[in-house]
């Protein structure tokens, strides 16, 4: 089986693409949705292009931090972050909110950085030792976490409706 590099996933939830885009956008948030990460440090509020901020993550007995860094901060539309660990890169997580009917396609993607040479293997063998997760394993941990996480999140923002 060849190796997926890449994942989206995506809902529609019935509120204006700014309502979720802010709840998004507030990285603290992320703890709240996602079943990986736990809590997510911000050191200057509100989040925006160039935004660093930590993350801490736990899954089983695994606990694990991330470094980030907002790449793309575009309101209402689009909301990006790549994720390092020990200086290597990981992976890029983003959101796109897209007006659909009366509410917003909100779509979750993931991108794995690990690609290429000793710092993609270095990286690869972080993950498996500090989340236990091997790269084989981590696109169908991800894609339940995804949707895990736009579930929830889609729960958050129709309740605040």
């Amino acid at each position: 089986m060849d190796r997926r590099w890449s994942l989206e996933e995506s809902v529609v939830i019935d509120v204006p693409p700014a309502v979720v885009y802010g709840l998004v956008s507030d990285l603290r948030n992320m703890g709240r949705w996602s079943p990986e990460c736990r809590a997510v440090w911000v050191p200057r509020p509100p989040a925006r292009t160039g935004s660093r901020f930590v993350g801490f993550n736990r899954r089983g007995p695994f606990l694990w931090p991330t470094a980030g860094r907002v790449t793309r901060a575009r309101p209402d539309s689009e909301f990006v972050f790549d994720i390092s660990a020990f200086g290597l890169p990981i992976a890029r997580w983003g959101y796109r909110f897209e007006p659909e009917g009366s509410g917003t396609r909100v779509t979750e993607f993931w991108q794995d950085l690990r690609t290429e040479g000793l710092r993609a293997r270095a990286a690869e063998l972080l993950g498996t030792v500090f989340a236990g997760s091997p790269p084989a394993r981590r696109v169908a941990l991800n894609r339940a976490g995804m949707r895990t996480t736009l579930a929830r999140i889609a729960r958050t923002a129709t309740a605040g409706a």
